[in-house]
């Protein structure tokens, strides 16, 4: 009766689905649990873009077409996503703060934030 009972072990599959993996199965010796990430020069090293058409955009090439979508008005003293904008200077503003520190910004200071921007009006 020994020998049915070794070829019937042999028979089942050494992992059974329904069961919890242990992690020290799922993860040998040697091998880190983390999300691995690539850096850019691994990244094409990992790929073969000879092997790629040259109008197809990739890493490599920084050819494409223009986003579809608007950009992000970004406010022009803080650098912080800009929900507002002040109609006398033409400066773009984060908060309240930022508007009463462009409302008290003489106009040559204007002028060169607008500048900074390629936005340079000449104001009245």
């Amino acid at each position: 009766m020994e020998p049915e009972v070794v070829h019937a072990e042999m028979v089942l599959p050494t992992h059974l689905n329904f069961k919890r993996i242990q992690m020290y199965e799922k993860y040998p010796k040697g091998q880190s649990r983390g999300r691995h990430w690539k850096h850019l020069k691994q990244i094409i090293q990992a790929e073969n873009y000879q092997n790629y058409p040259p109008n197809e955009p990739n890493y490599v090439n920084i050819e494409s077409p223009p986003s579809m979508h608007p950009c992000k008005r970004i406010c022009d003293i803080t650098g912080y996503e800009a929900p507002y904008y002040d109609p006398r200077t033409g400066l773009r503003y984060a908060n309240a703060d930022i508007f009463k520190l462009i409302r008290s910004l003489p106009n040559e200071y204007v002028q060169r934030y607008l500048a900074l921007r390629n936005a340079a009006v000449v104001l009245k």
